[in-house]
């Protein structure tokens, strides 16, 4: 699963998930994309589980892009803990996904097997998404999926 290889400190406070992406929010790679409607914390395994999805429906076919990476750690206490005793401990990674931020980008197969290996890899997450193609995003117009 992914995690960043080292970070400058353990443990991070929650942080806050208002307003819209400023990054990441057009397709940079693909031909077709996921992107995020809602704000949401994604897990890595999550992340892994979309992708399992899409290489496989796809038959390892065409080029998948992950435009997010889990670099949040999230830490939990035990079950019937007293309060106090300090933070709990690492517990996963989450990518932070404001709405707009694309997730997942695809090229090089047919339209209609690259919105359904997207259909699929959007069912695999916690966030509410719609799909969209390069001509719906430079003609302006999103496409209700």
């Amino acid at each position: 699963m992914l995690m960043p290889k080292r970070v400058k400190r353990r443990k991070q406070f929650r942080g806050t998930m208002t307003g819209k992406a400023m990054r990441g929010n057009t397709l940079a790679y693909g031909d077709y994309g996921l992107v995020a409607t809602e704000p949401c914390w994604v897990k890595s395994n999550q992340i892994e589980a979309a992708r399992i999805a899409m290489t496989r429906f796809t038959k390892r076919g065409g080029k998948v892009w992950i435009k997010i990476f889990p670099d949040k750690p999230v830490t939990t206490k035990p079950a019937e803990t007293r309060m106090g005793s300090g933070k709990g401990s690492l517990e996963y990674w989450v990518a932070v996904v404001k709405p707009g931020r694309v997730m997942f980008e695809i090229a090089g197969i047919p339209e209609d097997i690259a919105r359904e290996a997207l259909r699929l890899a959007m069912h695999k997450l916690p966030v509410k998404c719609k799909i969209v193609s390069r001509a719906d995003l430079e003609g302006g117009e999103n496409s209700e999926n």
